[in-house]
């Protein structure tokens, strides 16, 4: 994983950061399933409470020239700049970007588990009771699947810095469990 490119949203007036780095991610989502390779990571340097307004891609200069010959962003070219593709600086620490799947609200769960049989009604009242829903404070991309229709938010976590590389492969969202990206 030798370079990397840089996309950023540009301000609007019509569009918040959110509405366009949701849009962009959407689109890069399908490039990279339609790329298969899996060897395409992201990571969002301006991360925070919210992810920022930059995607950077990581890969080999031959992948990211791949993806970029797709014109995957066509329609948003007016919506954010894309450096050139560029060499990784050297000295960089490494990090794994990850999906966070939480699970929903315990009302929710508690009638699932109702309407399966699982629990009794009284048990379901008890837990409903006891339970309160976990929130998740990490930073997310608001997006709707394309199979279902459904929208969902896809909450995405940054590991502590690493000092040496892990190798591996990265899903369709260009996240990995256990794959490094290199942060700078």
């Amino acid at each position: 994983m030798e370079s990397y490119q840089e996309i950023r949203v540009l301000p609007d007036p019509e569009f918040t950061e959110e509405t366009l780095m949701a849009a962009l991610f959407a689109k890069l989502h399908r490039a990279l399933g339609a790329y298969g390779q899996g060897d395409i990571g992201i990571s969002f340097p301006e991360h925070a409470q919210k992810l920022g307004g930059v995607i950077r891609l990581h890969g080999s200069q031959a992948a990211l020239g791949k993806l970029e010959e797709s014109r995957w962003r066509a329609g948003l070219n007016d919506y954010c700049r894309a450096t050139a593709i560029l060499a990784i600086p050297a000295n960089t620490g490494w990090r794994v970007v990850s999906r966070v799947q939480v699970k929903s609200s315990v009302e929710r769960l508690v009638r699932r588990s109702l309407r399966k049989g699982w629990i009794t009604e009284e048990q379901a009242q008890q837990r409903i009771a006891e339970g309160k829903d976990k929130r998740c404070h990490l930073p997310f991309l608001p997006l709707r699947s394309l199979s279902t229709g459904q929208s969902f938010k896809l909450f995405i976590r940054h590991s502590e810095i690493q000092t040496a590389p892990v190798s591996g492969s990265f899903s369709s969202y260009g996240l990995s469990d256990t794959a490094t990206v290199p942060w700078f």
